[in-house]
């Protein structure tokens, strides 16, 4: 009868645990600001700025911490960026290039313009905790 429970338990489908993905973000601003932290779940998610989960937090000392919860197993994203002048967007110059602090997963960087999806992504099919670099 164990014999059989055993093999019965062996033959149903993993089911997938939901994770936590934890995000540390440093080398922001010494002055007080916001970081704005967005997930994506795909490279069309990534590109449009479809996030599947986004978040503000308060940096302290130029750094933050937000823990993402009920993360399903997949490759994700982060975008993130430190609103310095408390205006909720990532400001440009007369060029389009950023002017406040920000950062990709993987501290991915793209050649005029940011990087695509496959440089950023990171598996999470566990709890995972991952660092980005603001620049």
């Amino acid at each position: 009868m164990k014999a059989a429970l055993a093999c019965a338990a062996l033959a149903m489908p993993m089911v997938a645990v939901a994770a936590e993905l934890r995000v540390t973000v440093s080398n922001g601003p010494s002055a007080p600001a916001t970081l704005y932290l967005a997930v994506f779940d795909g490279a069309e998610a990534f590109a449009s700025g479809q996030a599947v989960w986004s978040q503000k937090v308060e940096m302290v000392d130029g750094a933050a911490q937000w823990v993402f919860s009920g993360v399903p197993p997949g490759r994700y994203a982060v975008k993130s960026f430190a609103d310095e002048n408390g205006n909720a967007k990532l400001d440009t110059n007369l060029f389009g290039l950023p002017v406040e602090r920000y950062g990709f997963s993987n501290n991915a960087r793209g050649r005029m313009g940011p990087p695509g999806f496959e440089a950023a992504a990171v598996e999470v099919d566990a709890d995972r905790s991952i660092s980005v670099e603001l620049k």
